[in-house]
């Protein structure tokens, strides 16, 4: 059955985002977008040069894909606005992952300025992803501002330690009524099936992939378990339980009940 993905105006068919960042060699972007079947993928609007024909990894994503700029950068909301039109004045569309980051230890995102930003820029017509700590009040008022989707991180950026923040992305995907695209931290395709099957809309993967020794390959990999983890919470999972149940019956077998040989 099928099972696409709608959002900003766009339908997607896969539901695993893919970054630019980190890569050794920029010209492997379009064998790891391939090998992923991803659709949307993201750039730090301060790594391009506008003025060189958008060089800096851009000329290596291949015609179709639906860029998500992001705010890189920015340590609070006028910067992450001036970025974002910036973006858009240099041709990358409307969609824009904000990311207001002051600290510089952990990178974690500032949720009260970007509150601000989603709501300033979601008026100026931008379909806002807003980079966020997983707390659900930060997220409804997000939503409130005209955000398309939160992206909660599992652990800080770029630290491949997984769904550290796990039973807080939980309560937003059953509380809230936009999408949750889980971003930041994860490192194994298994933690982005977990991702999904909790009920994640979608994961955003950069570090995981590109610091792997072979990252087509583990592209290839993710889209696998995010194809996976969708398709088991779709498919409803079995209840957790802390005692043993027996897949077959324990009686009646062999001379009756208790009968051992």
């Amino acid at each position: 059955m099928g099972d696409a993905f709608s959002i900003g105006g766009a339908t997607l068919s896969s539901r695993l985002f893919v970054g630019t960042g980190k890569f050794g060699n920029d010209s492997v972007i379009s064998d790891v977008i391939g090998r992923s079947g991803a659709q949307v993928i993201t750039v730090a609007v301060r790594r391009i040069d506008f003025n060189s024909s958008f060089e800096d990894g851009l000329t290596h994503i291949p015609d179709g894909m639906k860029l998500l700029p992001n705010t890189s950068g920015a340590r609070n909301a006028q910067e992450a606005v001036r970025i974002a039109l910036l973006s858009r004045e240099g041709g990358m569309g409307n969609w824009i992952k904000i990311e207001v980051i002051p600290d510089q230890t952990y990178l974690l995102p500032d949720n009260e300025e970007t509150i601000q930003a989603t709501s300033i820029l979601a008026k100026e017509g931008f379909v806002v992803f807003p980079y966020m700590n997983p707390d659900l009040i930060a997220a409804k008022r997000m939503r409130d501002a005209g955000a398309a989707a939160v992206m909660p991180l599992g652990a800080p950026i770029g630290s491949n330690r997984g769904l550290q923040t796990k039973e807080m992305i939980r309560i937003l995907i059953e509380e809230l009524d936009v999408p949750v695209i889980v971003d930041a931290g994860i490192g194994k395709p298994s933690e982005a099936a977990e991702a999904m099957e909790m009920g994640a809309a979608a994961v955003l993967i950069n570090t995981a992939i590109a610091t792997s020794g072979d990252p087509a390959s583990m592209a290839e990999a993710f889209a696998s378990a995010v194809h996976a983890g969708r398709l088991a919470y779709r498919s409803g999972l079995g209840p957790v339980k802390q005692t043993a149940e027996a897949s077959s019956p324990l009686t009646g077998f062999l001379g009756g009940e208790g009968e051992a040989n």
